[in-house]
């Protein structure tokens, strides 16, 4: 058995050109292979049950907690090395965008990018934003997790709203007594969807690099939002649609204007977080599936915590063969803070991840409490989960056996 990295593996995105047509060969009549794969991996899909296109992780078997064979994890394509059908070279930005195995066709769709900074006087403030007049209210801080001028850099996942955010912090010494020796910002975006967020980090940390050192030059983000936004409906609901203009092409020249390098996928990390958790990752697996309000406290850096938050997703999103109707997602708040805690108390099901400990102590908050590898409940009717018995070791012994 060949062992897997537990590296969470990257994501090319340089344009690989198709192989010109044979002599007297009309291109258009050449049979399409990545059309006649697809087609078959979404015939396959149907017949499983799949339920089709949505925000979070498929319950069908080219889910990434389990993606083995031809569906490439990262990317949602096919690891013959082809280009999917309907994709644009270079990682979307014009046409349909990337096409996912697991998602149907799920496209670029920036809702917001933005600049936080520190600053000595007000606090955490929204130094920049696209649009200008989006509601960024309380994004300040979930782009700037509570302790992180201990640490020089971070990322950031949450939730805003029915949007979600990523967010790249740095933290860079200056000779400034007015900055009192530190500059801190976040650069982050907003999108409908969480699953597409990886694919900009890369992105992100480059432009929050670039803004602490050069403060206010905002030319690269301007140009990757106007690429890649898209159209709020009028009517206020959560359909998203791609920006009217780009089905004419992108109208800059992305390799020029801001880089789409290698980056990594949560998902990936799903081996570290099995072997994190080792047989307690049983116990967990048995709250996501019961739905409950799961809380895991850890210091700064968060990054590696909202991995485990997507991960814990991952386990619990599941569907019953032969049943029409999938099991509802498990979807993750990602990053909290004490500003969220309104919302919290109309929420009946989550996972999500803080750096503040007062959380511990609102237990009416959460069902469940992940300190570290210690997972805990304080309701007396979950107590005997805690346990683990002989089935639990031996599901657990076949986990690591496939892994």
């Amino acid at each position: 058995m060949v062992e897997q990295s537990d590296r969470a593996p990257l994501l090319d995105w340089e344009e690989v050109p198709p192989p010109p047509p044979p002599p007297g060969v009309a291109s258009a009549s050449l049979p399409s292979p990545r059309k006649d794969l697809r087609e078959r991996i979404l015939a396959n899909s149907r017949a499983l049950g799949h339920t089709g296109p949505g925000t979070g992780w498929s319950s069908g078997p080219e889910a990434p907690a389990a993606a083995v064979g031809d569906v490439d994890l990262q990317s949602g394509g096919f690891r013959d090395g082809t280009e999917r059908e309907g994709e644009k070279p270079g990682g979307g930005g014009g046409g349909t965008g990337r096409l996912s195995a697991w998602d149907g066709q799920e496209r670029d769709q920036i809702v917001a990018v933005f600049v936080v900074t520190f600053d000595t006087r007000s606090g955490n403030i929204v130094e920049w934003c696209l649009p200008e007049d989006v509601n960024l209210e309380g994004v300040e801080f979930k782009s700037m997790a509570s302790g992180s001028h201990r640490i020089s850099n971070d990322f950031i996942y949450f939730r805003k709203d029915r949007f979600f955010g990523l967010a790249c912090f740095a933290n860079m010494p200056v000779e400034s007594e007015l900055e009192r020796g530190a500059r801190m910002k976040s650069v982050g975006i907003l999108t409908p969807s969480y699953t597409l967020l990886y694919r900009y980090m890369h992105f992100l940390e480059n432009q929050v690099r670039h803004q602490l050192q050069y403060p206010g030059q905002y030319t690269p983000l301007e140009a990757f939002f106007e690429d890649k936004k898209a159209v709020l409906p009028s009517g206020g609901d959560n359909l998203i649609t791609a920006c009217p203009g780009r089905a004419l092409g992108p109208t800059v020249n992305r390799c020029c204007v801001y880089p789409e390098m290698k980056i990594t996928h949560p998902a990936g990390c799903m081996s570290q977080f099995i072997r994190f958790f080792g047989e307690r990752i049983m116990v967990l697996w048995k709250f996501a599936l019961l739905r409950k309000r799961i809380l895991i406290f850890s210091p700064p850096p968060v990054g590696v915590v909202c991995y485990r938050v997507y991960c814990c997703c991952c386990l619990a999103n599941v569907s019953v063969p032969g049943v029409g109707v999938s099991v509802p997602e498990l979807r993750p708040f990602f990053y909290i803070n004490v500003a969220d805690i309104p919302v919290l108390e109309t929420e009946l099901s989550y996972v999500a991840c803080t750096t503040e400990k007062i959380f511990e102590e609102k237990k009416e908050l959460y069902d469940v409490y992940v300190d570290n590898q210690n997972v805990k409940t304080h309701r007396e009717s979950l107590q005997p989960l805690l346990r683990l018995n002989s089935a639990d070791r031996e599901k657990y012994k076949k986990l690591s056996e496939q892994r």
